[in-house]
């Protein structure tokens, strides 16, 4: 897979060493956000074994680098186990707190629709936890559309909070 880059940015596929990087900007995320609703993070060795898992199944994983630093990462899986999803995959994608309104989200999620529809998938699914705006914005940008809502399916920070679901057909430009 080619690098995309901007000024300063660059996309590339996630390697084992992007593990703690990875891991740190999940934890902010699961800390202080809604977008995710894990109150307890994964440790730096299961983002290893996660990178591992991906690598082996052909699964698009990407990080976005300014200087020698990752400051997001993107990823897609199939949505579900059974045999009948094959083609259908699930978008995950986190910027740093620090690097958040740049426009990075684009360009990686932009950059993962490519990549996953290059390892097969024909769909991809976005669950918005919290139905975060930001998300929302971001993914209807990147030309997914709004295929459902389900309230207050989360409590987190002692709040109920909902998942919106949003689609993209990746046999369409």
């Amino acid at each position: 897979m080619p690098i995309t880059s901007l000024p300063e940015l660059a996309i590339r596929p996630a390697r084992q060493g992007d593990a703690q990087a990875i891991a740190a900007i999940y934890a902010w995320h699961v800390a202080n956000g809604t977008a995710t609703f894990d109150t307890e993070a994964p440790d730096v060795g299961a983002w290893a074994e996660k990178l591992a898992d991906f690598a082996a199944r052909g699964f698009p994983f990407l990080v976005a680098e300014r200087g020698e630093g990752v400051i997001a990462y993107a990823y897609a899986a199939r949505f579900r186990d059974r045999a009948a999803y094959a083609h259908t995959c699930e978008d995950s994608i986190y910027v740093s707190h620090e690097a958040r309104g740049g426009g990075i989200g684009s360009l990686l999620l932009s950059t993962l629709i490519a990549a996953a529809r290059a390892s097969g998938f024909e769909q991809m699914i976005a669950v918005v936890g919290g139905g975060e705006p930001a998300s929302v914005a971001l993914h209807a940008k990147c030309g997914f559309v709004h295929a459902g809502r389900m309230r207050n399916v989360g409590k987190k920070f002692g709040r109920l909070l909902d998942t919106v679901y949003m689609q993209r057909d990746l046999r369409e430009d």
